[in-house]
């Protein structure tokens, strides 16, 4: 699959249906950054009138995982990826558009080439942080993903 918001945002649809009916779209993504976006509406809200925090939790490990998926499909090798611990810090209601990010590409990229040299499992921690329309943080993410080589 070729790497582009529109289609990841089908990806989405088809195989994520609920984060693409919660509204959370790729707003672009390159080998250093992911960029996804979710808007604050009724289909993904609390009793408190934000964002659910889990709808949160789904774009931010969509911004990471997304950048996983793509240097794994550029390594060539098939390699599994796998959530193996997650902490999470709201700041501010969110409320609005939001805005989820991960600029660990190059840290990714390094850990598949160490878990392709070693043929032993790795792991890495990457950071999703989410902004409101005013650049205001309302939540971090951190996933410790999980990397193996598939023999």
């Amino acid at each position: 699959m070729k790497f582009t918001p529109s289609k990841i945002n089908l990806f989405l649809l088809f195989k994520l249906p609920s984060a693409f009916i919660t509204g959370i779209r790729v707003k672009s993504i390159s080998d250093e950054k992911a960029v996804i976006r979710v808007k604050h509406r009724w289909i993904n809200q609390n009793p408190f009138k934000s964002m659910f925090w889990a709808v949160q939790g789904m774009a931010a490990e969509f911004a990471t995982g997304i950048l996983m998926v793509k240097s794994i499909q550029e390594s060539g090798e098939k390699i599994s990826m796998l959530v193996t611990n997650m902490n999470a810090e709201f700041t501010k209601k969110a409320t609005g558009k939001i805005v989820f990010s991960c600029d660990q590409g190059s840290l990714i990229k390094e850990k598949i080439e160490e878990a392709i040299a070693t043929k032993e499992g790795q792991t890495i921690m990457l950071t999703s942080e989410g902004f409101n329309e005013e650049g205001v943080s309302v939540s971090k993410f951190n996933f410790e993903w999980s990397i193996k080589v598939k023999a």
